[in-house]
């Protein structure tokens, strides 16, 4: 597929869905800034979560929304800021050798109001901290807001994390808290660079934030590649988590957008061969090869995170190809869900989850706001994205 094989209907479907997903972000969007991860599916329903957030606001700012992006990066900020103490504190008891239980960690997701919530959950996880420095810099640099907005967040969020940063903790999909895992390495090292590149902090925090993310970058390289399983004979690529031999689509993005690897690197190349060989099925993209959530689906936001790298590398035929794929997934209304049950992985246990927590949640402003970056990036967002 090239841009020649892109009729007019599929510009105007394309650009229709861009429309629509704008417009199902910014009106969820909590009137405090938060943007909900699903408004209706029952274990995400009044929450926001750092990680989600941050690509949706990409997504948003790409769509040149700055005042929506902007009261997004405002309650993040407030959230983390009013939390200096906390992480103060946390810092103090760890300088002092004594153990901090994973309860007294900041959590992966908040009210709308900014409180932790009070049901439990998988809390522990520092990538969404991260990825928030990521996109709330990314988010400044093209629009020319002055970072110095959001700087009460920013300083917690990277005291947090060059303290916190070699900690086992939590995946991106709220599993395996014993492990180091490469993409949470990776979305750490983006959002320390970043803000110091920025140069917003003060000395002390700059030194800091530069050694923690070289830390991470030398422990992916060190111990976070793999050849693959035994009898593989493929190139060497990152690992799902430090000494595994899995792969995982949440390692595409410490290529773009972290930038832990240049998109033109054998080490990149083959980890974003290893994913499309190993997980896409018909431009549609399975988290990981053991998944048995909804019974192991094809995600539409990785489905975007593919061709967003396949975009960047100049595969523009394959990135178009994973687009497409999502825009066939929207409803009659136009919502993106998380996933979809084509090619499911282990069938036999969809069942066990819809009985627990409905059916697939729908619609996931993550997948919207994937959508709009992957849309951005190949050119294709409609004239005039600035409502």
């Amino acid at each position: 597929m090239t841009d020649t094989s892109l009729t007019t209907v599929d510009v105007a479907r394309l650009a229709d869905l861009a429309r629509r997903s704008h417009a199902v972000i910014t009106g969820l969007q909590d009137p405090g800034g938060a943007y909900p991860a699903s408004p209706t599916f029952s274990a995400y329903r009044g929450y926001a979560w750092l990680r989600d957030g941050a690509f949706t606001a990409e997504g948003i700012s790409r769509y040149r929304d700055v005042d929506s992006a902007d009261r997004f990066h405002d309650w993040v900020a407030r959230v983390l800021g009013a939390r200096a103490a906390e992480v103060a504190a946390l810092r103090t008891a760890t300088a002092d050798g004594r153990d901090v239980p994973l309860a007294a960690m900041l959590p992966t997701r908040f009210t709308f109001d900014g409180a932790n919530g009070s049901d439990p959950w998988w809390d522990f996880q520092t990538d969404g901290y991260g990825l928030w420095l990521w996109a709330v810099v990314a988010h400044a640099r093209r629009h020319g807001v002055p970072l110095t907005r959001w700087l009460a967040g920013i300083t917690v969020a990277v005291d947090y994390l060059v303290t916190f940063w070699d900690l086992p903790c939590y995946d991106w999909w709220e599993e395996h808290v014993e492990e180091q895992h490469v993409s949470t390495l990776g979305a750490i090292h983006a959002g320390l660079m970043a803000v110091v590149d920025a140069q917003v902090l003060d000395d002390a925090r700059t030194i800091a934030a530069t050694g923690a993310a070289h830390a991470a970058r030398d422990r992916i390289l060190l111990t976070g590649t793999t050849s693959g399983r035994a009898g593989d004979r493929g190139a060497r690529h990152l690992a799902k988590w430090l000494g595994s031999d899995a792969v995982d689509a949440s390692l595409l993005a410490c290529v773009v957008p972290f930038g832990v690897l240049d998109p033109g690197s054998a080490l990149a190349e083959a980890t974003v061969d290893a994913v499309a060989r190993d997980l896409e099925v018909d431009g549609g993209v399975h988290r990981f090869r053991a998944d048995v959530f909804y019974g192991g689906g094809q995600w539409l936001l990785l489905a975007c995170l593919l061709g967003w790298n396949r975009a960047v590398a100049g595969d523009r035929e394959a990135a178009l190809r994973n687009l497409l794929w999502v825009a066939d997934r929207a409803d009659a209304e136009g919502y993106l869900p998380e996933q979809v049950a084509d090619h499911l992985l282990h069938p036999e246990h969809r069942a066990e989850w819809i009985e627990r927590w409905g059916e697939v949640a729908s619609p996931l402003l993550w997948s919207h706001g994937m959508f709009l970056i992957l849309a951005d990036e190949l050119g294709l967002l409609p004239e005039g994205s600035d409502r």
